[in-house]
């Protein structure tokens, strides 16, 4: 090998090795940036979160403590008068959304409660076990967690001394709060978050399979503690598969996640709040794929100039060889022989070009076949088929004219990208292309035994655009609102056609997991998507978002009520009678 051309490729490898570490600082420094992003946004995230926490805990405080002033509570103690009590705290119950309201003797005895008509009433039962009580009895307000003695439900319970006229405790009045509509509210936002008492059992969590676990083994003193008081019976308290890492990761299951801890003010319970990166992953590969590009461009602008250089300078060595060529006649004759040479490997150099042109197109004609192949096979199957059985030919004619639609629609698009300007438009049922839609889609309803409600007026909803357009952003639409869905105990989307002399508007509504805190904005970035791995690049809703934008519709998102499932609203302006007749 020659050794300048070895030189060539070394200096080529070593560019090629200064691009790789750049590319990969590049990468760190703005994964590292994204990240610090996504660590601040969790921060305000678990900040709400413990608010909510506390404001919950808080909430009831109060009550036990107005409730020991009751003059039916002093007589109830004093005169055994429960009857008449029974029946208030049970109004003062329902009224308040608690649990349960519950009075005991001093020896722990539960003489009155507002589920005193229930199964599971509390009524005659002691609870002298529970610290709340003890506290209590010792004149201090008393809080505990723990899953219920007599009902096997968890609550917080928040117990107060009730006085004599001497200030003597002559019983304790206590109240019982459900803290699941936090865990529940927790899953329904998609989010993973739990709190954890003082000995690390997790006491609510999003996700029901780590509750009543722990984030590290129990001391056995500490795990006699926990059954004396029977706070969580029935419950192995099996450490939690995690594992703490650096910079505020962590790993669950093999799952991991950005790491975030505060302590809330009451009891001094640790809130956990976990985030994914992905987000920033993707945003810090979008950063140094822009910046490779404008590298390499860059590095083109630089080899063209130089070239340019090179040409300027061996034209004006040409011109002093045309100088010197009246004095020597071979040495013309032998210029004018290399002019040609180099005139023959510029055409050369031409037909090269072309020839790659169309190499490449042909790639692509192949590519084209291979895809009409497959419906035209299909079509051949469903005509023989009719043939041998003879049977009623409306349904593959039917199936037929999809299949042709197909290849049109395959054979439209190469068009469209081959000619210049914008698609034409025509006259457009939005509600005759909702039902083709359907059709495409039913097989992946049927796979997940969804429901399909669509709310379509018989009358035509007439727009103007390009119907394979408007059917490929309706096809995006319904298959993520079917992905949303997959999982739910009863999955169900809803779509309604409304029309007004504005607009002709579509609402897809799903009962899914939600949009979660993205935004429709959010959504229509390149690559962000609120699919788990592996089921989608994140471009549908970007791609259908410029194709609205193209009829001068507008795509709105939101999540649906209490932030259950997912409405996304298409409109798109109603067009003059004249434009679509």
């Amino acid at each position: 090998m020659p050794r300048s051309t070895l030189y060539k490729r070394l200096r080529l490898l070593v560019y090629l090795g200064y691009a790789l570490v750049f590319a990969l600082a590049l990468f760190r420094l703005a994964h590292e940036y994204f990240r610090t992003e996504e660590l601040a946004r969790a921060e305000g995230r678990l900040s709400l979160y413990r608010s909510t926490v506390e404001a919950e805990l808080e909430r009831f405080s109060h009550l036990t403590h107005v409730l020991a002033q009751d003059s039916f509570v002093t007589a109830a103690l004093s005169q055994s008068a429960t009857a008449t009590l029974n029946i208030r705290l049970a109004d003062f119950a329902r009224r308040a959304g608690l649990d349960a309201i519950y009075l005991m003797q001093p020896d722990g005895r539960t003489i009155a409660a507002s589920n005193y008509a229930t199964a599971h009433s509390f009524v005659e039962q002691n609870y002298g076990f529970r610290p709340y009580f003890q506290d209590a009895l010792n004149g201090q307000q008393g809080r505990f967690y723990a899953i219920g003695a007599t009902t096997g439900a968890p609550g917080y319970f928040i117990a107060d001394p009730v006085r004599r006229e001497d200030g003597s405790v002559q019983g304790v009045i206590a109240i019982k709060i459900d803290l699941s509509t936090l865990a529940q509210n927790w899953r329904a936002s998609g989010e993973n978050v739990l709190l954890a008492d003082q000995a690390g059992v997790v006491l609510l969590a999003s996700n029901p399979a780590w509750q009543y676990q722990t984030l590290s083994p129990l001391p056995a003193d500490i795990r006699r503690q926990i059954e004396a008081v029977r706070q969580f019976p029935g419950q192995p308290l099996t450490p939690l598969d995690w594992q703490p890492g650096q910079t505020q990761r962590v790993t669950i299951a093999g799952a991991k996640y950005l790491h975030l801890t505060g302590e809330t003010n009451v009891h001094g319970w640790q809130l956990h709040y976990f985030a994914t990166d992905d987000r920033a992953l993707a945003r810090a590969g979008l950063v140094t794929s822009v910046a490779l590009v404008f590298l390499g461009a860059g590095v083109g602008v630089l080899l063209l100039r130089r070239n340019r250089r090179i040409r300027a300078a061996l034209f004006r060595s040409e011109s002093e060889e045309n100088k010197l060529r009246t004095a020597n006649a071979r040495l013309a004759q032998e210029i004018t022989v290399r002019r040609e040479a180099e005139q023959q490997l510029r055409r050369t150099q031409s037909e090269l070009e072309r020839t790659s042109r169309l190499a490449a197109l042909g790639q692509v004609a192949a590519s084209v076949t291979h895809e009409l192949g497959q419906p035209i096979a299909a079509m051949r199957n469903h005509l023989a088929a009719a043939q041998m059985l003879n049977t009623n030919s409306e349904p593959l004619v039917g199936n037929i004219s999809s299949l042709v639609a197909r290849m049109e629609g395959i054979t439209r698009q190469l068009k469209f990208f081959a000619r210049s300007g914008e698609a034409e438009f025509e006259p457009v049922d939005l509600g005759a292309a909702l039902n083709a839609v359907l059709d495409l889609v039913e097989p992946n309803r049927a796979e997940i035994a969804a429901e399909i409600v669509a709310n379509v007026p018989p009358d035509p909803a007439m727009i103007r655009g390009s119907r394979l357009r408007v059917e490929q952003v309706l096809t995006n639409l319904l298959r993520n609102a079917l992905d949303a869905v997959e999982g739910e105990d009863a999955p169900k989307v809803e779509l309604t056609l409304t029309r007004t002399a504005e607009t002709i508007a579509l609402e897809i509504r799903d009962n899914g997991h939600g949009l979660g805190a993205a935004t429709l904005a959010d959504l229509q970035e390149p690559f962000v998507t609120t699919r788990e791995s592996g089921r989608g690049m994140g471009l549908g809703l970007a791609i259908s978002a410029q194709i609205v934008k193209e009829h001068g519709g507008t795509l709105e998102a939101r999540n649906g009520e209490r932030r259950r499932g997912a409405v996304f609203c298409l409109s798109f302006p109603t067009p003059d009678q004249s434009e679509v007749t």
